[in-house]
């Protein structure tokens, strides 16, 4: 690979997408298909999984081996962790997060789909649009996943019929509507066969829309991010104290909201003081302007005092300055929430104490309906809770900002992450 073409690979456009549905629906099966039909994987690879679908008994190659790398896996035909893909096409660049689809792993779907653009949701043909389809639809509407693909897999099993299509499609669309995604695509495939995953299929000619891959290569995730309000959270201080630098004091950290120029006046939190941008250094050098995901270091026209955890921000649009929080949280760990626990938070680059001050209620994650009666989470399930701080946090909602209004829960004995939170 030539530099020009290594650079222009650096500068493709990222999506991040994640797979969910019922156990047996196909979801690495399709990956495998999507990496093998792209010629995203490499000849051991693909001589590997012969060599084992081989040795399993099975006619034709098991696709679904190139995701489920673990032993229990592979054994039982299951996804169990969360399995990370990467590959790219001329167009984009993909991360690809196979998740389980079994109930006791909701909390690996809520890992994997925590960062993802895109959510695939597979639908058996079989069966049609079944609890674990709500409860993951629910999960990527939560976790504010502005676009889904439902796929209706196994269209093979049922002779390729519009009308099995059609009724599925009905059938999510009803329930979508009490979701908040603003984009939703249906498209028939046969993972198994290739039927609309890299190439149009010849058994369905009644469908005319994109397929699967064309559907990732060409979704705009552009608007997606925040570029109204500016969050720049400071992660490190950057001092080389050289004899080339000897005066450089450098800003690094992630835009996570609007845009920044040299010239712009800044707030920093939460001293309050106001300075002005200098420059803005990325590895290849200065640039006009910053925006999100691009992680650079600000320089500043004033020697303020500024650390790891603080913000800049526009001091015409400043985010909440709270201790006192309202989440939704998803339950990672075996040992239940407790009421009044102290926990440690992380939230964007800063770190802080917290209690529980109180749980509102648990959410039914099948029928969306509050459970008021019983306030105990557990692992996998989802609450409304209210937390109070240490130190001042600066967020916003979830809604809002994913990157500024989420949160998650320490234990402070143990070090285990046991909540994921969304901020209200």
């Amino acid at each position: 690979m030539s530099f020009e073409t290594s650079s222009q690979y650096l500068e493709m456009d990222l999506l991040r997408f994640t797979t969910a549905g019922s156990v047996d629906d196909g979801k690495s099966t399709l990956i495998g298909r999507l990496l093998y039909d792209s010629k995203s994987i490499f000849e051991d690879q693909l001589e590997a999984i012969e060599e084992a679908s081989h040795r399993k008994g099975k006619g034709y190659v098991d696709l679904s081996l190139l995701t489920d790398g673990l032993r229990a896996e592979r054994e039982q035909g299951i996804t169990i962790d969360v399995a990370y893909r990467y590959f790219a096409t001329p167009k984009r660049k993909f991360i690809i997060a196979d998740t389980p689809g079994h109930i006791q792993y909701t909390r690996n779907m809520v890992t994997g789909a925590s960062t993802a653009n895109l959510a695939i949701i597979l639908v058996d043909a079989r069966n049609g649009v079944v609890e674990q389809t709500c409860r993951h639809s629910f999960i990527a509407s939560l976790l504010q996943i502005k676009h889904i693909v439902v796929c209706v897999n196994k269209m093979d099993l049922m002779n390729y019929k519009e009308e099995v299509f059609e009724k599925i499609k009905e059938d999510f669309t009803q329930f979508s509507s009490k979701l908040s995604v603003p984009d939703i695509r249906y498209i028939p495939i046969s993972a198994l066969h290739g039927d609309n995953v890299v190439e149009n299929s010849l058994n369905m000619p009644w469908y005319k829309g994109g397929t699967l891959l064309y559907t990732l290569e060409n979704v705009n995730i552009g608007s997606d991010h925040n570029h109204v309000d500016s969050r720049f959270p400071v992660q490190y201080v950057i001092r080389p104290q050289n004899d080339e630098y000897h005066d450089f004091r450098g800003y690094a950290g992630r835009v996570e909201g609007g845009v920044f120029k040299p010239g712009d006046e800044v707030m920093a939190l939460p001293s309050g003081f106001t300075t002005k941008i200098k420059s803005i250094e990325t590895m290849n050098g200065q640039v006009s302007e910053a925006f999100p995901p691009m992680s650079v270091t600000m320089t500043l026209e004033d020697n303020i005092d500024i650390s790891r955890g603080d913000m800049l921000v526009k001091p015409n649009n400043q985010p909440k300055v709270a201790q006192d929080l309202e989440l939704m949280v998803c339950w990672l760990n075996e040992k239940k929430l407790q009421p009044n626990g102290k926990y440690t938070i992380r939230h964007t680059t800063k770190e802080a104490k917290c209690i529980v001050k109180d749980v509102r209620y648990k959410v039914n994650i099948n029928t969306l309906h509050r459970i008021e009666d019983d306030r105990t989470i557990g692992l996998n399930d989802i609450g409304r809770i209210l937390i109070r701080t240490t130190s001042p946090l600066f967020n916003d909602s979830y809604q809002k900002n994913r990157s500024t209004g989420s949160v998650i829960l320490i234990d402070e004995f143990t070090n285990e992450t046991v909540g994921a939170g969304m901020i209200i």
